[in-house]
C-alpha cells in the first residue's frame, strides 16, 4: 500500500533544522519534518524552581503549544480557555524529560533553560519534531552560557553529553512505517513515538495499540525503524550545529 507522499516505509520526510531563526532567545531553531513545522526556542534564566533551590543543580523544562490554525480547522488558544489541556501537559513533560537526558544539570549551576516549542503547522509528528529541534536550540543556549563563563570551566561537549532526537513509527495494515504524516497517524493500527540518543540508546518509548494489539516481532520491527530514523536525525543535528 503506497504512502501518501510515495516514500518508502523506512524513509523520513525531508528534515530541515534552521538555527538562529529568532534573534532574541539564546537558542532558536525552526525544525521541519515535511509539512510539520515547529519553532523551538531555548531561554536561559537565572534561578531554579523553588523545590530545587540550594541543590547546586540547574534545571531544563519545556512548554509546548500549537498556534490556533496549525491544523485544518482553527482551535481556541488554551490561554483563552483558561486551562492547559492534558495533551499539552503530556507533550511538554515528554520534551523536558527527553532533553534532561542529554545534559549535566550540575554544570548549569542554579540556572534554568526553558524550551518553548510552538507548532506553526501540524502534519503529524509534532512532538518528535519538537524534541529533535529543541536539542539543537538547547545546545546553542549552552554554547551561549559557555561564552558568558557560566559553566564553571566545563566545555559544551561535557555539559551536553549526548544528542537526543525522536521519531514516530506505526503499523498500517500490518506494515511498519517510519515518520507518520497526519493521514497515516490517524489510520495507524499501532502508533509509537521513540526517543533515542545519538548512540542508539532509548530515552523513552511510547506505544499504543490504537485499533489492534501487536506482537513482539512487530514491536522489534518498529523499534528498529525508530532507531534507524533517529540515527539519521542525529546526523542532521550534527550537521546543523557544524553549520
Amino acid at each position: 500500500m503506497a504512502r501518501p507522499d510515495d516514500r518508502t516505509t523506512d524513509q523520513l520526510r525531508p528534515v530541515t533544522l534552521a538555527r538562529h531563526w529568532s534573534p532574541n532567545p539564546e537558542g532558536s531553531v525552526l525544525v521541519e519534518f515535511g509539512a510539520t513545522r515547529v519553532l523551538c526556542t531555548a531561554s536561559v534564566t537565572e534561578g531554579v524552581p523553588r523545590w530545587r533551590k540550594g541543590s547546586g543543580l540547574g534545571w531544563v523544562t519545556a512548554e509546548y503549544a500549537m498556534l490556533p490554525r496549525a491544523t485544518n480547522s482553527r482551535s481556541d488558544r488554551e490561554s483563552v480557555k483558561g486551562r492547559i489541556g492534558g495533551r499539552t501537559h503530556e507533550i511538554s513533560r515528554l520534551i523536558g524529560r527527553s532533553l534532561r537526558a542529554c545534559i549535566d544539570l550540575k554544570a548549569l549551576g542554579e540556572n534554568s533553560i526553558v524550551l518553548d516549542c510552538d507548532v506553526l503547522n501540524a502534519d503529524g509528528g509534532t512532538r518528535t519534531a519538537a524534541i529533535t529541534g529543541a536539542y539543537v536550540a538547547l545546545h546553542d543556549a549552552v554554547t551561549w552560557m559557555s561564552g558568558k563563563k557560566m559553566l564553571g570551566g566545563r566545555t559544551v561537549e561535557k555539559v551536553v553529553n549526548r544528542s537526543v532526537s525522536a521519531i514516530s513509527v506505526g503499523l498500517i495494515g500490518g506494515e511498519p512505517r517510519l515518520d507518520l504524516c497526519y493521514t497515516e497517524d490517524v489510520a495507524a493500527d499501532v502508533d509509537m513515538n521513540i526517543v533515542c540518543t545519538g548512540d542508539g540508546d532509548f530515552v523513552e518509548v511510547q506505544g499504543t495499540g490504537e485499533a489492534t494489539v501487536f506482537g513482539r516481532s512487530q514491536l522489534d520491527a518498529l523499534l528498529d525503524l525508530g532507531v534507524a530514523g533517529c540515527a539519521t536525525l542525529a546526523e542532521a543535528q550534527r550537521k546543523a550545529l557544524l553549520g
